[in-house]
């Protein structure tokens, strides 16, 4: 009799931890679509990503390079200081959005060029994410506080 006690109690046992390790695969699985990595402009060039690989760039809008395409097409260039990152954007851009300014994108990086499926700007003059300044202050570029 106890034989058999301990028997479900070790079959109970394994049923859970196989339930367990099921429940955290498929949590990863449905996960990985939804971390995206940040990088910088030089971080970009020093290690390419795969063009498949989807992720952030985060930095500063360089003076003089947006330009307006044909239709929403918007092309401009994400500078850490260190590196600059070609980029282009089919879409409504944020009011926020302008040259020398902080803003993070979210895309990823074909043939030399960033492309973006969303941008986001700074919402006011004091705020900038805090993986932009870092990436800026590394290449000595940041002049906050």
């Amino acid at each position: 009799m106890k034989s058999l006690k301990k028997t479900r109690r070790i079959q109970v046992i394994a049923l859970a931890i196989v339930a367990l390790i099921l429940a955290t695969g498929l949590i990863g699985y449905a996960m990985r679509d939804g971390i995206n990595f940040f990088r910088s402009p030089s971080q970009i060039l020093a290690e390419p990503p795969a063009p498949s690989e989807v992720f952030r760039i985060g930095g500063l809008v360089l003076e003089g390079s947006i330009e307006r395409g044909v239709g929403q097409e918007i092309r401009f260039t994400v500078t850490d200081g260190g590196a600059d990152i070609p980029a282009a954007f089919n879409g409504v851009l944020p009011d926020l959005f302008s040259e020398n300014q902080g803003m993070i994108g979210t895309g990823s990086y074909v043939s030399g060029i960033f492309q973006a499926t969303e941008i986001l700007a700074k919402h006011d003059e004091t705020y900038m994410p805090k993986e932009v300044i870092d990436a800026l202050k590394e290449q000595g570029v940041y002049q906050g506080e």
